[in-house]
């Protein structure tokens, strides 16, 4: 998640996102009164036929804010969304339908080694206990678990910590503290990508007895894990041997399947093989396969030959409406793209989900016996969450 992080840092300052995205200056004569139609949906997406290969601007742009609320849950498997707080919209998206999720992840803590024995987790002043009892109304069986950035760790520390049994309790101790005392349910670890695959086996050592210790007082523990599969199909750093070892004692493993493409190589952000290819790595059988939680990234990239930017839904209903592009289907991907142009006359291809692309990955992971990590809510269309 060490992507999600710098995409936080996009995103917390994306006034700049929307000078770089400035449309071209044919757009004036471009502009339309398509209404945008936001009251609540008596027939969902799937209903309404909007699930296709071939979706219309127009449609998106009218359809994309009303939602079947009534509708209830369909997907079998666990599903975790995170949530950041410098997207307020994702704290409603979570109380909207939070009957649709199993696990929410604000994203508000990280823990710092202060000394030998001493941890501190901070940024519990994100912590918003009144957010959290009307999700919990929503869904009384939902489970707030906070990400737990492991921040600011030198390799001293984390060789200090590995090699040192004491380190370890001491730490579970520290976290099992602060989660009855928040009265979270539990965390999700973000801890692997740091070490770049070094360490394997002490990190395994690691994750084990902090999950255990989690687990004995009825807390949950979930790890946030990179693919197990490169663009270039190589062995990622995090592998079959590490899942099998930890699937007893994790609750479920965040995958990042998202991020595929990069600025140097412009593409779509998940490929459906690729997605595939990854959660077989983990496990070519199927007995903690429910574990896995594939990465469906809410978020698009917009490619340019001045590099790559990140891309939210208000951004992307921008470019429908004022430049009404034909939508684009990456049939091999499962994605769909347009192509335009900025007002330097820079060309763009942009990438970003749509309910086609999403029904086929909640498809791969009904198919695959697996469960879903949403990064994040509240960057996607509100209607997407009727899939669910």
């Amino acid at each position: 998640m060490e992507t999600k992080s710098l995409l936080a840092l996009l995103f917390a300052t994306s006034s700049w996102l929307m000078v770089s995205g400035t449309l071209s200056k044919t757009d004036a004569k471009k502009t339309h009164k398509t209404e945008v139609d936001s009251s609540l949906a008596e027939l969902s997406v799937l209903d309404r036929g909007l699930v296709v290969s071939d979706p219309q601007w127009r449609d998106i742009v009218r359809e994309e804010k009303r939602y079947c609320s009534h509708v209830k849950r369909t997907f079998q498997g666990h599903v975790l969304g995170f949530i950041t707080p410098w997207n307020s919209h994702g704290y409603d998206i979570a109380k909207i339908f939070g009957s649709k999720l199993s696990s929410v992840s604000p994203v508000w803590l990280q823990v710092r080694r202060r000394g030998k024995n001493s941890y501190d987790v901070t940024g519990l002043q994100d912590h918003d206990p009144g957010w959290v009892k009307e999700v919990r109304k929503s869904n009384r069986k939902i489970r707030i678990v906070p990400r737990l950035l492991f921040d600011g760790w030198s390799y001293k520390n984390y060789m200090s910590v590995l090699e040192n049994e004491d380190e370890i309790e001491e730490l579970a101790s520290e976290l099992v503290d602060v989660a009855k005392t928040e009265r979270f349910d539990g965390f999700a670890l973000e801890l692997w990508s740091q070490l770049g695959g070094n360490k394997r086996r002490e990190l395994v050592h690691l994750i084990k007895h902090v999950c255990e210790t989690l687990k004995a007082k009825r807390l949950d523990c979930f790890l946030v894990i990179p693919p197990a599969l490169t663009s270039l199909g190589q062995p990622g750093m995090f592998g079959r041997e590490e899942f099998e070892q930890l699937a007893p004692v994790v609750d479920g493993f965040s995958l990042m399947t998202y991020d595929f493409s990069s600025a140097g190589s412009p593409g779509p952000s998940a490929p459906l093989p690729w997605i595939k290819g990854c959660v077989l790595e983990l496990s070519p059988s199927s007995q903690w396969r429910h574990k896995i939680l594939i990465g469906l990234n809410m978020y698009g990239m917009d490619f340019s030959s001045q590099g790559a930017d990140p891309v939210l839904g208000g951004r992307y209903v921008e470019v429908l409406r004022d430049l009404r592009p034909k939508l684009l289907w990456d049939d091999y991907a499962g994605e769909h793209y347009v192509n335009y142009k900025r007002n330097n006359g820079v060309k763009c291809k942009m990438y970003y989900p749509t309910l086609k692309s999403l029904f086929m990955r909640i498809s791969l992971a009904t198919e695959l016996g697996t469960g879903l990590s949403m990064w994040e809510l509240g960057q996607g269309l509100d209607y997407f969450y009727d899939l669910l």
